[in-house]
């Protein structure tokens, strides 16, 4: 009985939020991103990026201004192609809808 109660908590608590990134250095605004689920901001999935100001088949994340934010990889648990961010590179507000 102890194993289905802690299934079901695992299954529990899941969302999804509109954020607005922009970048820590000059402030100028990046993307509209969908994120999933609760945790920190530490990557960010190119297939849930929308309105970006930015060219998203370079190797690297930058901003208009030419600062690094992020790298390009694929992450292998999910094999998706994302931008891993770098501390402190960013800002993000949630969009109220």
């Amino acid at each position: 009985m102890r194993n289905l109660k802690m299934i079901v908590l695992k299954r529990v608590g899941g969302y999804s939020r509109l954020l607005d990134i922009s970048c820590e250095s000059c402030g100028s605004h990046i993307c509209l991103y969908q994120k999933d689920g609760p945790d920190n901001l530490r990557r960010i999935y190119i297939d849930k990026i929308s309105k970006e100001r930015v060219t998203l088949t370079k190797k690297s994340l930058t901003c208009p201004k030419g600062h690094l934010l992020g790298a390009k990889i694929i992450y292998r648990k999910e094999n998706r192609s994302a931008f891993r961010l770098f501390v402190d590179s960013i800002i993000k507000k949630i969009v109220k809808s």
